[in-house]
């Protein structure tokens, strides 16, 4: 099998696993949401930590952590993956999946429109007409107030800015990642620590199977994503993205029977058809630089 197939049922398999997390989320409903939170930092810090052991990348990871400028990056970076990580656990757990969905679908068009202002990407007009038809998609909305899609917009601005903090680091995606858990690390168990022993109940520090799974869940993913990025074309990777949020669109609305109102209809219609656009100006705008 070639490494561009590879590449694309890698991306497949971590768009997948994405989509299905919601029904995932909702396993784990019996426990708060903080304890959801920091059991996947607490998880997720070993099982990345580990592969950067078997890869032999841990000692000059490590060594990273003596650089302030590295630090200060990927603990901004951290608080705004956890903070996205928190609302999207909680917009699952709270009948929102759909909501969340739209969050992620607007997120490519949050890529472009900071990449614009703060690093001066230049864009086709298909692909600005495509950002204005997503943003008016989300501002339909406004004409039911009580169903803002707040919750889609802070997922999208969170792991935009996230993307952002990123740029700043020299780091690969693995030895990033794994920083930014180590870093957040302290937090998670003091938090579980201090809350377990105001409860009384301490036992709620031993090792839950069912929570320790939130490592593998986090991690497997970003592995599959890193992989196919560097084997497959951007274009192909951003056509294949969207396959996560449909799937969780799907399940929100045929499983869990959130209801879909004509403002919410017309909003995903909007957005679907910015997406189509989208490809079609990537795959453009690729044409024409290889000409």
């Amino acid at each position: 099998m070639s490494q561009t197939k590879k590449g694309t049922y890698a991306a497949l398999a971590a768009f997948f696993i994405w989509g299905i997390l919601p029904l995932y989320w909702k396993w784990l409903g019996r426990y708060s949401l903080t304890e959801i939170i920091c059991h996947r930092t607490l998880w997720a810090a070993l099982v990345l930590w580990l592969i950067l052991s078997w890869q032999g990348q841990c000692r000059a990871t490590l060594q990273r952590l003596r650089e302030p400028r590295i630090v200060l990056i990927h603990f901004v970076s951290g608080l705004l993956l956890s903070g996205n990580w928190l609302l999207y656990v909680w917009a699952t757990l709270n009948g929102r999946i759909i909501e969340g969905a739209l969050g992620y679908y607007l997120n490519p068009f949050f890529n472009m429109l900071f990449g614009h202002l703060l690093f001066h990407e230049r864009h086709n007009r298909w692909q600005k007409i495509a950002m204005l038809i997503a943003m008016g998609g989300v501002f339909c909305q406004l004409q039911d107030l009580q169903q803002f899609p707040w919750v889609a917009l802070a997922l999208a601005l969170s792991f935009c800015l996230y993307g952002v903090v990123r740029k700043k680091s020299p780091l690969p995606s693995l030895p990033g990642l794994a920083i930014e858990t180590a870093l957040l690390l302290p937090i998670a168990v003091t938090f579980l620590v201090v809350t377990s022993v105001f409860a009384g109940n301490v036992t709620r520090l031993l090792p839950s199977p069912a929570l320790m799974t939130t490592g593998l869940a986090t991690a497997t993913p970003l592995l599959l994503f890193g992989f196919a990025a560097r084997n497959i074309s951007l274009t192909t990777l951003g056509i294949l993205q969207f396959l996560g949020p449909t799937i969780q669109f799907l399940i929100g609305w045929k499983i869990y029977h959130e209801p879909i109102s004509p403002t919410k209809t017309l909003s995903f219609a909007l957005i679907w058809f910015a997406i189509l656009l989208y490809v079609y100006a990537s795959n453009r705008k690729t044409v024409e630089e290889q000409k």
